[in-house]
């Protein structure tokens, strides 16, 4: 990518984050299109985002691949990782060379690096001091993100972070807990639906979120309004049976 397509595709990146700072949007969504950005401007092979669920715990939210989540959900059962330091400390965590990180996170090393990743930069999603997840950007080669990506990177994962985190939904008592329980809940719903699609239209887990995300888009219906119709068989996305309710 020139310089000048990726400053175009950044500063479109912040004027698509900054469409959600409005009363009414797709989280999910948001996620999504967050970590497909991030990975595509910076450069990385791979992203994935994590978000803090109403217990406490970090769950994975969104992902541009299958390998991606194998590593992200390894470093959540393990209790460690880059990622999980990241949202512990609230700062940036960034591993040039995974391989040479020694014992610090042996479980993470191996999974990763039996993925293929060779580096790993984690951005902290947060606001005045709150931290509601982490923005994970992974590589295939060894290397840091430059200052300057860094600094972009976050700042990003900050117009995100705002999108949920909006003053008037702060202001109003249980609607942020309801936002990131329905977007943890959307999750698990779209993961069940790329199962169904995986099966019966003999597509990959990535071929099937992108299907689906693109038939939810093209009609304007969110993300879980059409995993829902998928898991309950009353949309075949192949043959066009009937749309979802919005």
């Amino acid at each position: 990518m020139s310089e000048q397509s990726r400053e175009s595709r950044l500063n479109a990146a912040f004027v698509t984050l900054a469409d959600t700072l409005t009363e009414d949007y797709d989280v999910v969504d948001l996620l999504h299109t967050l970590v497909e950005e991030c990975t595509a401007i910076f450069g990385t092979e791979a992203g994935g985002l994590m978000l803090v669920d109403p217990e406490g715990r970090l769950q994975l939210v969104a992902s541009t691949s299958e390998q991606v989540e194998l590593v992200e959900i390894m470093q959540l059962n393990a209790g460690s990782g880059p990622c999980v330091d990241c949202y512990e400390t609230g700062q940036r965590v960034a591993v040039a060379d995974i391989e040479a990180s020694g014992d610090r996170w042996p479980a993470f090393r191996e999974e990763a690096l039996r993925q293929g990743f060779r580096s790993i930069h984690a951005t902290p999603m947060k606001l005045r001091g709150r931290i509601i997840g982490t923005l994970n950007l992974l590589g295939t080669s060894v290397g840091f993100l430059s200052d300057i990506d860094a600094d972009a990177a976050q700042a990003l994962s900050d117009v995100a972070t705002i999108g949920i985190l909006q003053e008037r939904v702060i202001r109003e008592s249980g609607i942020v807990a309801d936002q990131l329980h329905r977007a943890l809940d959307s999750r698990i719903l779209i993961e069940q639906a790329k199962g169904v699609l995986s099966e019966t239209a003999s597509m990959t887990m990535d071929e099937a979120f992108a299907a689906m995300r693109t038939y939810a888009r093209s009609h304007n219906y969110r993300l879980r309004a059409v995993a829902q119709q998928i898991v309950d068989r009353s949309l075949d996305l192949a043959q066009g049976v009937r749309q979802p309710r919005s």
